[in-house]
């Protein structure tokens, strides 16, 4: 496994998996898969509905708590000090754990300075090893650095082949904090899988697009965290640390960016409606 060091000197796994848009009912069965596969950090949310069944994998693994890496998430509903309080305590309930290894703000929407402070009285008191945001664009990551007194130590970004967000990883190395990437694979957008430059390079390697794709971003000092429910695929996803890309795949792989969302951009007043239907 590779690591990256978090500003406040914590080590956090660079490849890891998500459990995004994973059933309820398939959680805990998915994440036994994928501890047993190699993986040892878990990317969940409040709002995934599944920490209970993540939860109950990390109390059935067998594997060490202290060798696992658990991440979560604080939705746009639990926004403020008082309901983000509690709904870390909710968090660490379901998850069966006295500690969290990083917290996250999952969305830049409601009361996030309250959020904030929630998470930085959790930190101090060892609930959670590590804090950060999710989604925040330079501009509010930028405000929120400077408001915090514990620094963010990541921001998770929607970040792939096609969406390298170069601005974003600019910033946030000035400002001390590490990117990680939510949906490397963009959902198989663009084609994905069948990208020409993805499928030549990896066919030097004996290895898939989607392998190739993972290894640039950890190349370019990207944390992942890639989601499947088929232990196969699982498999395939963590067998990327045996090559390594050389600086022109690296380069022929960074032409592929087009610096724009293929989700949504919070840029525009429907998105933020949208996000205001749920605070």
């Amino acid at each position: 496994m590779e690591y990256v060091t978090l500003n406040n000197g914590i080590k956090m796994p660079k490849l890891g998996y998500g459990v995004y848009q994973i059933d309820p009912t398939e959680a805990e069965r998915c994440v036994l898969d994928a501890i047993s596969v190699g993986y040892r950090s878990i990317d969940t949310a409040q709002a995934y509905g599944n920490e209970e069944g993540v939860g109950n994998a990390i109390v059935k693994c067998g594997i060490p708590r202290k060798e696992l890496f658990i991440t979560t998430k604080v939705w746009i509903s639990s926004s403020g000090y008082e309901k983000a309080k509690a709904s870390i305590e909710e968090s660490l309930r379901k998850l069966q754990n006295d500690y969290i290894d990083l917290m996250l703000i999952h969305q830049p929407f409601g009361d996030y300075y309250g959020t904030y402070r929630a998470m930085e009285e959790a930190y101090k008191s060892g609930k959670i090893k590590a804090i950060g945001v999710s989604n925040f664009y330079p501009d509010r990551f930028i405000d929120i650095h400077h408001f915090a007194e514990i620094k963010p130590a990541v921001n998770q970004m929607e970040t792939h082949v096609f969406q390298q967000q170069k601005t974003t990883k600019e910033y946030l190395k000035k400002y001390g904090a590490q990117i990680e990437s939510w949906g490397p694979f963009a959902e198989g957008k663009n084609d994905y899988f069948n990208n020409p430059v993805l499928k030549e390079i990896g066919a030097k390697y004996g290895k898939s697009a989607a392998q190739v794709a993972l290894r640039f971003l950890m190349q370019s000092d990207v944390i992942v965290i890639p989601k499947s429910t088929h232990k196969e695929r699982m498999d395939e996803n963590f067998s990327v640390f045996d090559f390594m890309l050389t600086s022109d795949e690296m380069n022929a792989i960074e032409a592929l960016d087009g610096g724009e969302s293929l989700f949504f951009s919070h840029y525009d007043p429907e998105i933020t409606e949208w996000f205001m239907t749920m605070a």
